[in-house]
Order: structure tokens, then sequence, then C-alpha cells
């Protein structure tokens, strides 16, 4: 069963580059929604019930799920553990993990490439979805989007970082002007 996570921070913590009714309602309404779908869909699959969402999505392609069901489990999972990353990385404070600088660094030649890159793929997203940044099956990070609510995890990709370009997740404060918003974000990853 999935469980709304608990912020390590207000909902106003993060102004002005995210305002706190737009978390409020991104978190405790959008979020919860997530949970609470894929908590009614799983509950038939006893099995699955007691696996955690990210161990249940790395099986996805392989289960013996009804197809609606699959489905199901896809967007809604999805919804869960996307989220519940995006929230880990986000604070007030940045709270630089050196280690995945240095990797971001050997991978992209500098954190500035690596930004450029990130925040070109998520401006050039189509409609509503994730962008990440990922190990892939070779140990390598890539970054790519994915539409929905889908999740590297369904690829076997391990995901790093997360920017949900969602319109509800900044609507709000920027309306359409996904560019702005993407580029605020920034101020808020607390990792990078």
């Amino acid at each position: 069963m999935a469980t709304l996570p608990t912020l390590s921070f207000s909902y106003d913590a993060l102004a002005p580059f995210i305002d706190a009714k737009t978390m409020e309602i991104h978190h405790s309404k959008h979020h919860q929604t997530y949970v609470d779908k894929y908590n009614a869909v799983i509950t038939k699959y006893p099995d699955l019930e007691v696996l955690p969402v990210e161990r249940v999505l790395q099986q996805l392609p392989s289960l013996n799920v009804k197809e609606n069901d699959r489905i199901a489990i896809r967007n809604h999972g999805g919804g869960v553990v996307n989220h519940s990353l995006f929230w880990s990385i986000l604070g007030p404070v940045k709270q630089v993990d050196s280690q995945l600088s240095e990797r971001v660094i050997h991978a992209f030649g500098s954190l500035d490439t690596f930004k450029e890159q990130f925040t070109q793929v998520a401006v050039n997203h189509f409609g509503s979805g994730w962008v990440w940044l990922v190990e892939n099956e070779k140990r390598e990070l890539v970054i790519y989007s994915l539409p929905n609510q889908d999740s590297p995890l369904t690829l076997g990709h391990t995901p790093i970082l997360t920017l949900d370009v969602w319109e509800h997740a900044y609507y709000l404060t920027y309306q359409n002007k996904r560019a702005e918003y993407i580029a605020n974000w920034w101020n808020i990853c607390k990792i990078l």
C-alpha cells in the first residue's frame, strides 16, 4: 500500500518560486489522489499489495494483472513515486549532493551544461509529464522526458532527479510560462 509522504518543509517554504497554495493543492490533493487510486487497484492483488510501489512498477511489464489494472497501476503508481521523488529533491536550503554533482560533471562536462540540457528537455516536453535524470542499465546518466505519470522504473532505469511539468505544478504562479517555472525551479532543487 502507498502512503502520502510528509514533506520536510512547510507549504510556504518554497516561495516565491512555488507559492503555498500550489504546494498545498499539489501535495494534499493531486498526490493524495494518486495514493488513493493506486491503493484501490492494488488491493485486488494481495501479493502486490505488500510490495513497495517502486518494486511493483519495476515488475509491471511482467505482472499477471488485468490490462486495465496494469494501466491504472502505471498511472497512479507512477504518480505516487514520481511525486515522492520530486518532494525529496525540493527544499528552501541547498544540500548539494557532492557525489551526484561529480557524476553529473563527468557525464555532461559541467553542471551548467547539464542544467541547460535538462532545462531544454523540460521546455520542449509536449503536454503533461516529467523530465528525468536517470541511471540507465549501463549505469550511465541520461536525461529524458516521459508523458503523464510514466516512471523510468518501468524501463529498468533508476530515477535520480525529476521535474514535474504538469501544469498543476506551477499554474497558479506561472500560468502558461513553463520556461519561467523551470528556470526558477533550479533555486529550490536542493541537491544540485
